[in-house]
């Protein structure tokens, strides 16, 4: 994974101490439905090429498949840590503890979606935990280069995008998860980017194998 610590573009602004906005400061609400939301705010983490090149280069990625008209690679790496598995970075447990509070959901499941370039991408889709809970939350740092995030409402329509990298934090809530679906699709030119994700319960966490 060297080399792709050495293709991610350092800021200014990605250097310097691990620190995060623990008064959630600049956090805007979106609107998408009278049910559903999305919170964004840029920068929530500063400091984050420490973050991203630990991750990067510790996490013991995998490649998953997935059912099409035959079963193929995804184009991404992911990794999978359930409740009670060791996190790889002291930060994600701070961070896990502030987004808990915020939004009164305990944030104990983490994920992480490693984007090695332009050609990694991930298709339209709803979050598994949607079966589980009625409005989950759904937290996403960003790290690395930026990617638009869009969301849609599902059966399809206009979507809508939201640009995440650099530390930036995106929430989904209230019933996102039921009303909407999100995608990172294809660019021609990207760098590496890492989406840090916190759910209240995964239940493909239970068969991962880390």
């Amino acid at each position: 994974m060297s080399a792709l610590v050495e293709l991610y573009a350092r800021p200014l602004f990605g250097r310097g101490p691990l620190q995060v906005d623990a008064t959630f400061g600049g956090l805007t609400r979106v609107a998408l439905s009278p049910k559903s939301w999305v919170d964004q705010q840029p920068g929530w983490l500063e400091g984050s090429e420490e973050l991203f090149e630990t991750l990067v280069s510790q996490v013991p990625w995998a490649q998953h498949r997935r059912p099409m008209y035959e079963r193929v690679d995804e184009p991404r790496l992911t990794a999978w840590y359930p409740a009670g598995l060791a996190w790889p970075h002291p930060y994600l447990t701070e961070a896990a503890q502030l987004l808990s509070r915020r939004y009164r959901q305990s944030l104990h499941c983490l994920s992480l979606n490693l984007y090695r370039g332009g050609a990694d991408s991930v298709a339209w889709h709803g979050d598994r935990v949607a079966r589980q809970m009625p409005e989950p939350t759904v937290a996403i740092v960003s790290l690395g280069a930026a990617r638009p995030f869009l969301l849609r409402p599902k059966g399809g329509g206009r979507s809508r995008s939201f640009p995440a990298g650099w530390g930036d934090l995106l929430v989904m809530g209230g019933r996102c998860q039921q009303e909407f679906d999100h995608s990172v699709p294809k660019q021609a030119r990207a760098g590496p980017r890492l989406s840090v994700m916190f759910r209240p319960h995964d239940d493909r966490a239970s068969s991962a194998k880390i």
